[in-house]
């Protein structure tokens, strides 16, 4: 029993979901997003979302849940927005963007240059004595999580000094290092 697709998603004002043909089309102020869906069934009752799964194999089960969350991710996504923070920790790291362009300086001979998705608003923050800020906003979460994902993988954080491309608020596991 899957107690995470049982649960109904309510649809907030502004946003209308329609179903037609194994596709769901979620509309919102901040734009709009499709997803196809099988082995399930997806209704709209009463400014609700419902999932619901037709047997109890194991294939239904394992997606009853996945779509459940999906709908919930791409109405709060048109609705509200998604927004991951990166921030570059090191001595001369540095981001900038020009529109869709994101130039990062990241310790390598040469600065990383990445266009970013025209879905995805990209913003960076320098204050003198604060590392850089990398901050992604989109209405598509999968997209967002996509492109931070990515440009963390450039220079992952490492365990000794905590170099690196780090989300805002990650915990690393620090080591100790050589003893003297």
């Amino acid at each position: 029993m899957s107690r995470i697709g049982n649960n109904p998603v309510a649809i907030p004002e502004g946003v209308t979901v329609d179903v037609k043909d194994n596709v769901v089309t979620v509309k919102g102020k901040l734009g709009e997003l499709t997803q196809h869906y099988d082995t399930v069934e997806i209704k709209v009752e009463d400014g609700n979302v419902l999932v619901t799964r037709s047997s109890d194999n194991k294939e239904n089960k394992s997606k009853h849940g996945l779509y459940r969350s999906l709908m919930r991710n791409m109405i709060e996504g048109v609705s509200k927005g998604w927004t991951k923070e990166l921030e570059l920790v090191g001595v001369g790291y540095r981001a900038t963007n020009q529109g869709q362009k994101l130039d990062m300086a990241l310790g390598f001979s040469h600065n990383i240059i990445m266009d970013i998705a025209p879905e995805v608003k990209i913003e960076t923050i320098s204050e003198k004595g604060k590392n850089p800020i990398v901050k992604l906003t989109s209405h598509d979460k999968q997209l967002v999580g996509q492109v931070a994902a990515k440009i963390r993988g450039f220079r992952k954080p490492e365990p000794y000094k905590g170099k690196g491309v780090k989300f805002v608020g990650e915990e690393l596991r620090r080591k100790a290092g050589k003893s003297a």
